[in-house]
């Protein structure tokens, strides 16, 4: 018994820092996955709203219901960090004519 606590004693580092490496790749894969999820969302909210704006732009005008909508969209697509042409065209139908 004394030669496994004495083995212990000699080795507990290098087992610290075996489970600290598994432990860092796991946190690595994860923040990937995260990256690579956020990427796609961004990619996702930014089709969705250059399809809204272009629908809105070619018809000359937008509802309340279309502007609130696209709002709620823009929001979440510009805190994932989205901006240029997403934000472009937001803006252009942001100050189309209101249709009721």
């Amino acid at each position: 018994m004394q030669q496994v606590f004495a083995y212990i004693s000699a080795h507990w580092m290098e087992g610290a820092i075996w489970l600290l490496g598994i432990g860092w790749g796991y946190l690595i894969k994860k923040v990937t996955e995260y990256r690579t999820i956020k990427d796609g969302l961004l990619a996702i909210m930014h089709d969705r709203l250059y399809q809204s704006c272009t629908h809105y732009i070619q018809q000359g005008g937008i509802d309340t219901a279309g502007l609130k909508n696209l709002e709620y969209l823009y929001k979440s697509y510009h805190a994932l960090g989205g901006n240029g042409t997403g934000t472009e065209l937001y803006n252009r139908a942001k100050a189309l004519p209101i249709r009721d």
